[in-house]
């Protein structure tokens, strides 16, 4: 599995993990009900702490992305049904809510801030964002 993994960046690294997962399920990389590596392979594959791995794993299954089945093993979630729409839309509502701040604190408009929306929205489908 192709995670990139910053062991300098400023975000945890066990947040990089969940980020990267995140990223490769809504690209299709992952498919719901696909094998994930067990956290000592995943550990190993990545040179890491195997806590650090279970802690991302963690995470992940809280947000319903992966599901342990116990002797069975971890999977990619199925995920048709994990938020009502309006739950969803207050999750993200918040993330905009931090981006426009930060957009702020950098001098930009909303034509920029639009205009940026409208780019990484392309850029995103045209990279097999679903």
């Amino acid at each position: 599995m192709w995670l990139d993994i910053n062991p300098r960046s400023s975000t945890p690294i066990y947040q990089q993990l969940v980020d990267g997962v995140k990223e490769l399920v809504a690209r299709g990389i992952l498919e719901p009900g696909e094998r994930m590596p067990t956290v000592r392979e995943m550990a190993a594959e990545l040179s890491l702490n195997p806590n650090t791995i279970a802690k991302a794993y963690q995470r992940l299954e809280q947000e319903g992305i992966i599901e342990t089945m116990r002797s069975r093993g971890t999977f990619v979630a199925d995920r048709t049904v994990v938020f009502d729409k309006e739950t969803a839309k207050q999750q993200l509502s918040d993330q905009v809510e931090k981006v426009l701040v930060e957009a702020y604190h950098l001098g930009l408009n909303r034509e920029d801030i639009k205009e940026l929306f409208e780019e990484s929205l392309d850029d995103w489908e045209k990279r097999g964002g679903k």
